[in-house]
Order: C-alpha cells, then structure tokens, then sequence
C-alpha cells in the first residue's frame, strides 16, 4: 500500500536530523514506500468548502546538511490528493493553531489527520491532563494571585509557568522566600490574557522528567531528562541530558489509565511527562522524543506508528 503522505510542519530546512521525530516519521514513510509532501501551516488554505495546501514533493535523507530535497511547489486538494496528513508543527498552542484544527477538521477522516484535529484542539498539553486528578502533582489553574500565593503558603515551592507553552519556555521556580511573584504575574499578563499553571514543585525532578510515547494507546518506550545543574527545567532544549529509560510498574499504570481515552480520541501518537510518579503533562500537538528512545531501545517507534496508522486506513 502506497499512500501520499502531507507533513504539515515549520520549516524542514534549519530541524536537527538526529533529534526531530517529525523528520523519523518521513524517514519511516519514505522507507514503506509512501510519498511525501511538506507543506507549512500558514499554506493551508479553505475556500467555498475545499482545503488545498501549497505544497513541495519532498525526499528525506540521513545527510547532515544534506537531508532534504523539494520538488516543484504544486497545490494539493487535501481531501483529494492526500491520504494522511501528520499535523507537526511546533507549539505554541495560539489561535493559529486552533484555526489549523478546525480547517483539517473539513477534510479529516476522509483523509486521515494525525492526530485528530478536534481531539488536539480540545486536548492542549496542561489541559487535558487536568482530568486525571488523581495521577497529578497538586495543580491550580488561574490567573487570581490570591489564589496562587495561598497555593504557595500551603506547598511552599512551586512551579509557574505558561498554559499554552512549550519546550520548556517561560518555566519558573518560585522558592517561599522569593519575592518576584507580583513582578512574574504582571509579566505574563502583559503578554496574554490567559491564566498560568501552578503546581507543587517536585524535588523528584532532579533524577529527570521521563518522557513516554504511547501509539495509539499503548507505552512503547521511554527516556529519562535529567535538568542541568541549576536548572529546574529537564526539556532538551534548555539543556536536558537525555538518559536511557524503562518503564516502571507505576508508569504503566498510568499508561493504563489513560490509554484508552486516547485511543478513543483517535491521538495515535502521544508523548506524556512523568515526574517521579506523577503525570505532569500529555503532549498530543507535536511530541517529541522517538529517536533518542530509538538510539538507546535499539527500536524503531517510528515504525510503531506508522503500523497504527496503516491499520486504521
């Protein structure tokens, strides 16, 4: 079976070859057989009931600096001309983004989105999490500073940052003496209107912020970021040192309880965050983390999901 595949994603050009699981999805495609075509997100396009995408043939290839060619721009009728779009472009969940959902929301299940559009619109990272209460850190969603400076008085330290953030960005550690809450409030206030997450700081943290990537449903696979000294942030992007990872009884009972419900929505590819035993965050927009499992698993999760989306088409 060949399939014509539309990545829609940033720009191929400056991604990092060894790390971004965008560019393993495409290896794997390529590897099956499958055609690609790489489109950005502001190409998308509805007009009078038809989605197109100008978009570029694309050959991936394993070359550091070399690793991508384009064919000639043509524009694709993604109900039409595709049968799988992987939506991959990078976060911040803004109002982009959401009207990126709701217009492949016009074409999908005809043409299989991954993951589902309306499931990702109504499953951002810090919020779909909310409804496990019982595997979280304790959490406060507002934008009250009373209530965030008694959420401090009760746990101490504490964890703030952005609800629609991503990589680690805007991620602070406010100890009980320190006094830059007021000043961090008015920070983020000026530059959204959106409320913050609060959560118990976790000093578990310093032995690493496990990443686990569910296909559609099911734990395949893991890696442990430790944070750099000093630092409270464990993402890669800020430093994080990846380490090789199982996946502990605990975890999995996590796993179990959330698997379903993302199967049921149709996130076939997920990557959750797990903080000593508590499950901080479910990443479905563009999870990360396959090939540094891959390296030290010696598998090929790529492969995994490419499995789960050849078996619903």
């Amino acid at each position: 079976m060949s399939l014509r595949v539309a990545i829609q994603m940033d720009p191929v050009g400056p991604i990092d070859i060894n790390g971004d699981s965008s560019f393993a999805l495409g290896l794997e495609a390529q590897a099956r057989g499958h055609s690609l075509f790489h489109y950005l997100p502001m190409a998308l396009t509805y007009d009078r009931g038809r989605v197109t995408a100008t978009a570029h043939p694309m050959e991936l290839r394993r070359e550091k600096g070399n690793h991508f060619t384009f064919g000639e721009p043509r524009v694709l009728d993604l109900r039409s001309d595709v049968d799988v779009i992987l939506m991959r472009q990078d976060p911040p969940f803004d109002m982009g983004y959401i009207t990126a959902t709701h217009i492949l929301e016009h074409v999908h299940p005809e043409t299989l989105v991954v993951n589902d559009p309306a499931h990702v619109r109504n499953a951002p990272e810090k919020l779909l999490v909310t409804h496990f209460p019982d595997l979280m850190p304790e959490t406060m969603i507002t934008r009250d500073r009373a209530a965030i400076r008694a959420f401090r008085k009760e746990f101490g330290d504490i964890i703030v940052k952005p609800l629609y953030g991503n990589g680690g960005a805007g991620v602070f550690h406010l100890r009980p003496e320190d006094s830059n809450l007021n000043s961090l409030m008015e920070m983020f206030e000026a530059q959204s209107r959106e409320p913050v997450m609060v959560q118990r700081y976790m000093p578990e943290v310093r032995q690493g912020d496990k990443r686990i990537i569910l296909v559609d449903g099911k734990a395949v696979g893991a890696i442990n970021r430790v944070p750099a000294e000093g630092e409270a942030r464990s993402n890669m992007h800020v430093g994080g040192r990846p380490d090789k990872s199982g996946i502990t009884p605990a975890e999995h009972k996590i796993c179990e309880a959330i698997g379903p419900l993302l199967k049921e929505r149709g996130l076939i590819f997920v990557g959750i965050d797990v903080i000593g035993d508590k499950l901080t965050e479910i990443n479905v927009t563009s999870p990360t983390g396959i090939q540094e499992i891959d390296r030290y698993d010696g598998s090929n999760l790529a492969g995994l999901v490419w499995d789960a989306i050849e078996a619903q088409l």
